[in-house]
């Protein structure tokens, strides 16, 4: 099955809060994405939620594949990302954010942004990362231990009984680009900038087939 979730808002601003709840049952497939990109506006207090849970049960199979979330200037987000899968589950998750839209002439100057992911395999924790940007976030994206002045960027996990085997084809996908991939104890991590969000998904969708084992992208994410 595939699942489009729906914002009717249409974004999220200080204060707001969205709560994502997710259960794979033994033995199914599931694809989640969202109807469009993720608008996170001005806040002029308080900080927007995004939290998620997804549950995969015995010998079935997540997809996470939002489209990226979109920080204006002053944006405020909290997102938090927690994954229960069992023993021989699949798991493929992206997350990927524009400090604004070029194209659309918009910036990120300062701001609030953390992302915090914590993915557990049978109960024990096989996967954690906090992100934090806060205050001048234009001047921390310069640095070149950050985004060396990119303003797209992405992160792409998978774990799952194919990882060995996918591991030369996403190294390979991202030969020539700004990505770079790891594998170690049975889970892949990516990490991938771009100067534009339409340069940035030039790399994302390929990359996300693969994990896919050959799969397309869900098919919203070309409209």
């Amino acid at each position: 099955m595939e699942a489009i979730l729906i914002n009717t808002s249409g974004g999220l601003t200080g204060g707001d809060v969205i709560d994502w709840s997710v259960a794979a049952a033994d033995s199914t497939r599931l694809s989640i994405t969202t109807q469009a990109n993720e608008k996170i506006y001005k806040a002029a207090e308080g900080t927007a939620s995004v939290s998620t849970h997804i549950t995969v049960g015995e010998n079935a199979s997540v997809h996470w594949l939002p489209q990226e979330t979109i920080l204006f200037d002053h944006a405020s987000l909290t997102r938090r990302l927690d994954v229960d899968l069992a023993d021989n589950a699949e798991f493929l998750a992206v997350e990927a954010v524009l400090l604004g839209r070029k194209a659309m002439g918009e910036a990120v100057g300062q701001g609030f942004f953390r992302d915090r992911w914590r993915i557990r395999r049978s109960g024990r924790l096989i996967h954690a990362e906090d992100m934090k940007f806060e205050g001048e976030i234009a001047h921390l994206a310069e640095q070149a231990a950050v985004l060396s002045g990119q303003v797209a960027f992405a992160t792409l996990f998978y774990s799952g009984p194919l990882a060995e085997v996918l591991f030369p084809k996403l190294r390979a996908c991202l030969e020539g680009t700004s990505g770079g991939a790891s594998h170690w104890n049975d889970k892949i991590v990516a990490r991938l900038v771009a100067p534009v969000g339409f340069d940035l998904r030039k790399i994302l969708v390929p990359a996300i087939s693969v994990l896919r084992n050959g799969a397309p992208v869900p098919k919203v994410w070309n409209i």
